[in-house]
């Protein structure tokens, strides 16, 4: 066991030699969609395309809260075809509800996974053109942490907005 761990050991020391002289950097990809000009803009874009869709279905949501409610003050006095009929109601309100919001949340992703596509390839471009420009070895995306002294975000997102 003894041999192994120093076989291991002589075998790293020079991999962590290698290392030493590489240069490393690291992206913050959340930062970027959320913070440079053009996720703002791709954001701004959506909320304006999907902003009517959103306000039909909250006038949806109102009115089967409006009915529901109705029902519950209501209900009781109600003859039984009228509470019949304004059950059904609801029911078909809440259907139709559920269908225009799982509808509009497929839609909602799908074009800003479009978007934010766009951005992200001229992130990757901007990544590559500071990687090639100051010499990098590595640069990475995501990690758990990341010394601010490797942390070139703010670079991308400078690249980013000009």
């Amino acid at each position: 066991m003894n041999k192994l761990f120093i076989l291991l050991l002589a075998l790293a020391l020079p991999a962590a030699a290698q290392t030493a002289d590489m240069k490393v950097g690291f992206v913050n990809t959340e930062k970027v969609f959320r913070d440079s000009q053009l996720a703002v803009k791709a954001q701004k874009k959506l909320e304006k395309e999907f902003q009517a869709r959103e306000q039909d279905i909250q006038k949806m949501v109102k009115q089967a809260r409006d009915l529901q409610a109705y029902l519950e003050k209501e209900g009781l006095t109600l003859a039984e075809a009228e509470r019949t009929k304004k059950q059904k109601e609801l029911a078909n309100l809440s259907r139709d509800l559920q269908h225009d919001q799982r509808e509009f949340r497929e839609d909602l992703n799908q074009r800003k996974n479009e978007e934010f596509a766009s951005v992200q390839d001229r992130a990757r471009k901007a990544i590559l053109e500071i990687a090639e420009k100051e010499k990098f070895d590595l640069i990475l995306e995501n990690v758990v942490y990341a010394s601010t002294r490797v942390d070139i975000t703010d670079r991308v997102l400078k690249s980013l907005d000009r």
